[in-house]
C-alpha cells in the first residue's frame, strides 16, 4: 500500500510493542486553516519547540529486551526518514508543513542521538530497523507523537483557530448589538466646525462620552462641558477627575478612546477623529468605540474619507447612519512663494518640522535672527504644550512665531496666520511596522495646514507655504488632491483572546503568543487589518524573566513607551520587577530611583533626559 494512500495511527499498548493501524486517508481530517474563502499560510517561524524533559530511569529496558543501538546506526536510520517524500506527505496532513518538519526532525534526531535511555517502544522499532525487521516509514507514529509534544498546539490547533476568528468583530461586543444605535457622522475638513455641533448634542444629552485621541482634547472636552454646567468626568490613562459629590460617577465624561467604557450606556458617545481607525498603532481603540460602544446616538467627527468604511460596517451590523457634511469657516490659501531664508519670517507664523533635531536648529536661528518662539513638539509635556500655546496666541505677549512638529494637528488651539512646512518627508510605519521616510499624505498635509486661520482667531484666512522653493509644487499638488479614503479598521488581540491561548500552550512567552495568534487568526481583509505588535512584543520580550501573572504582564506591555528611551524602558523593567515580587510602587520610591530633585536643563541632553523623566512618571500614573 502506497504511503499517500493511507494514514498511520498509533495506539500505545500496555506491552513494549505497537499496534499500526492503517486507515484510508479520506476518512481523517486534514488540518486546514479555515477563512472567508482566501487561501492562508501558516508561518512555521513562530512555533518555537518546547522543551522534553529526560526520562528518569537507571535501567535501559530497551537495550535489555534487544540489543544497544549505536549513533552510527541511529543517523543512518533517521537519514533515510528524512529522505522520503510519503513521510513528508502524510507530516503534512496532519498539520506539520514542511518549515515544521524541519525543526521537528532535527529535534527528534538530537533527541535519538543525545537521550541516554530511549523510550521503550522507540528504542525496539530502531532495533528492528536496523535487523531489516521493519522499514523507516514504521517511525511515523513516533516522529508524530513527538512533533506533538514539542508543538503542543499540533494537538489543539482547531480550539486555537477558533479564539483567533476574527471575521466578525462586531459580535464581540453583545450588550451594544442588543441596542438600536444611530450614527450621526460629521464629515469634513479641519476648522469646520464638526466637532462643534457634535459636542452641542452632547452636553444636551441626559449622559453621554466623549472619546478623543489626545489627552489634551479630552481635557478641553471636560473643562467646556464643567463651564457650561453640565457635570463631566475626565478619565485618561494617566489621570481620574470626578467632579460628582462624593466622587460619584457623572453622567458625562471626557475619556481619551483607549479609556472609553464598553460596559456603560449612554444617550451620545462622540467619538472624534474617526479616520484614526487607520492609525497602524492605535486604529483598534477607535475600531472598538465604533463597534462596542453602547449608546442611542453616536456621532462620528472626522474626514470623510472614512465615510465608505463606516457606512460598511453599519451595514453588517445592520445599524443606520445619517451624514453631516461641512466645509471650511474660513479661507485657506497656497502662496506662491517659498520662506526660503528663516530672515522671511512674519508674527503669526508657524514652522512644521517632522523632526527633533530641525525642531532645535531651526528655533535656535529664529532666536539668533531677534525673535522669541514657542516651541511644541510630541515629546514635551501637554503641560509645557499648553504653557507655549498660550504664551503663542496671547496678543500681550513678545512671541509671535511657532516652532512645531505635526502636533500641532490635534488637540491645540492655536492663533496661526501661517504654515510654512519646513520639509515634506517625514517618519512612516506602514501596516507591517515597517519604518521608512515618505512625502507627507494628502490627510496630513491637510490636517496640519488647516490649522492657519482658524476660526473666532484673530487671523480671518490662513496661508500655507513651504520653507524650501522645491517643496512648494509638491504642496500645491498635494493639497489639491483628494485624501485617500479608507478601507480597512484596526484590530488588536485582547486579553481575554491571549489568556485563553495561554491556556492551552502555557510555556510560551507572551511574545509568542501574540505571534502564534496573529499566525493563526483569520479575519475579513475587505474590512479590518492587524494593528502593528512590534511595541508589546519589545516589552513583553524586555520582562519576560520577571514572574508575573498573565494579565499583569499583558497591562504592563500595553503602556504607551517610546522604546527609543532607554531610561524609561529601564525603569519599566524596575517597576515590573517591583511588583512581580509584590513591593509597593510608592512615590518616594520612584523619587529615590529616578533622582529627584532635578536642576533646570542647560543643554540638549539635559532636556532629553527631562522629557524621559516626565515620561516615567506618566508611565507611573498610568500603571497606578
Amino acid at each position: 500500500i502506497k504511503m499517500n494512500h493511507i494514514r498511520l495511527i498509533w495506539c500505545r499498548q500496555w506491552s513494549f510493542r505497537c499496534t499500526l493501524h492503517i486507515i484510508p486517508a479520506s476518512y481523517m481530517p486534514v488540518h486546514r486553516l479555515f477563512n472567508s474563502g482566501k487561501k492562508s499560510t501558516c508561518s512555521s517561524s513562530v512555533f518555537i519547540p518546547v522543551p522534553i524533559r529526560a526520562t528518569q530511569t537507571n535501567s535501559d529496558i530497551g537495550a535489555e529486551i534487544t540489543e544497544a543501538l549505536s549513533r552510527a546506526d541511529v543517523l543512518k536510520i533517521l537519514g533515510k526518514f528524512y529522505q522520503r517524500r510519503e513521510i513528508r506527505h502524510v507530516c503534512k496532513e496532519n498539520g506539520i508543513d514542511e518549515g515544521l518538519f524541519q525543526k521537528a526532525f532535527v529535534n527528534f534526531r538530537q533527541f535519538c542521538c543525545e537521550q541516554k535511555t530511549l523510550p521503550v517502544d522507540l528504542h525496539i522499532i530502531l532495533s528492528d530497523i536496523v535487523h531489516d525487521a521493519k522499514c523507516v516509514d514504521d517511525m511515523v507514529p513516533y516522529f508524530l507523537h513527538h512533533a506533538r509534544q514539542i508543538f503542543p498546539h499540533l494537538n489543539c490547533i482547531n480550539e486555537l483557530k477558533k479564539i483567533s476568528d476574527l471575521r466578525c468583530p462586531p459580535n464581540w461586543y453583545p450588550l451594544a448589538r442588543s441596542k438600536k444605535r444611530k450614527f450621526i457622522y460629521h464629515g469634513g475638513p479641519t476648522n469646520s466646525g464638526k466637532t462643534f455641533h457634535a459636542l452641542k448634542r452632547f452636553m444636551e444629552a441626559k449622559s453621554g462620552v466623549y472619546c478623543g485621541p489626545l489627552k489634551l482634547l479630552a481635557v478641553e472636552v471636560f473643562q467646556k462641558a464643567n463651564d457650561n454646567n453640565t457635570k463631566c468626568d475626565l478619565i485618561t490613562g494617566e489621570e481620574r477627575v470626578l467632579v460628582g459629590e462624593n466622587e460619584e460617577p457623572s453622567p458625562h465624561v471626557a475619556c481619551t478612546v483607549e479609556m472609553s467604557s464598553i460596559n456603560n450606556e449612554y444617550e451620545v458617545a462622540v467619538i472624534d477623529e474617526i479616520q484614526m481607525l487607520r492609525d497602524p498603532q492605535r486604529g483598534w481603540a477607535w475600531t472598538r468605540a465604533l463597534l462596542g460602544i453602547c449608546a442611542d446616538e453616536v456621532h462620528l467627527c472626522g474626514e470623510t474619507t472614512a465615510l465608505k468604511l463606516i457606512q460598511d460596517i453599519c451595514n453588517i451590523t445592520g445599524e443606520s447612519i445619517e451624514i453631516r457634511k461641512y466645509k471650511r469657516l474660513t479661507k485657506l490659501t497656497t502662496e506662491n512663494t517659498a520662506l526660503i531664508n528663516l530672515a522671511n519670517i512674519q508674527p503669526g507664523d508657524c514652522i512644521v518640522c517632522f523632526n527633533k533635531n530641525d525642531i532645535y536648529s531651526v528655533s535656535g536661528e529664529v532666536e539668533r535672527l531677534g525673535y522669541e518662539c514657542a516651541v511644541i513638539y510630541g515629546g514635551l509635556p501637554p503641560g509645557a504644550k499648553l504653557a507655549q500655546a498660550n504664551r503663542f496666541n496671547d496678543p500681550e505677549d513678545s512671541c509671535k512665531i511657532l516652532v512645531a512638529t505635526d502636533a500641532i494637528g490635534m488637540g491645540l488651539n492655536l492663533s496661526i496666520r501661517r504654515i510654512i512646512f519646513y520639509s515634506l518627508m517625514k517618519p512612516t510605519m506602514n501596516e507591517k511596522g515597517e519604518k521608512s521616510m515618505s512625502c507627507i499624505s494628502t490627510s496630513q498635509a491637510l490636517q496640519i495646514a488647516g490649522r492657519a486661520g482658524r476660526f473666532n482667531t484673530q487671523f480671518e484666512e490662513g496661508f500655507v507655504t513651504t520653507f524650501n522653493a522645491s517643496d512648494l509644487n509638491t504642496l500645491k499638488d498635494i493639497l489639491s488632491s483628494s485624501p485617500e479614503s479608507i478601507f480597512k479598521a484596526g484590530l488588536h488581540p485582547t486579553a481575554d483572546q491571549i489568556e485563553l491561548y495561554a491556556y492551552h500552550l502555557p510555556q510560551a512567552s507572551l511574545s509568542n503568543l501574540v505571534d502564534i495568534f496573529i499566525t493563526l487568526s483569520t479575519m475579513d481583509d475587505s474590512l479590518y487589518f492587524m494593528c502593528s505588535i512590534e511595541d508589546f512584543k519589545y516589552l513583553a520580550d524586555m520582562i519576560q524573566h520577571i514572574s508575573l501573572p498573565l494579565r499583569a504582564r499583558y497591562v504592563l506591555c500595553c503602556a504607551p513607551i517610546n522604546r527609543k528611551m532607554v531610561f524609561v524602558c529601564t525603569m519599566f523593567m524596575k517597576f515590573a520587577h517591583q511588583y512581580s515580587i509584590n513591593e509597593p510602587v510608592s512615590s518616594d520610591w520612584l523619587c529615590t530611583i529616578i533622582g529627584w530633585p532635578f536642576s533646570t536643563p542647560v543643554t540638549i541632553m539635559q532636556l532629553v533626559h527631562l522629557e524621559a523623566v516626565f515620561d516615567v512618571l506618566d508611565l507611573y500614573l498610568w500603571l497606578r
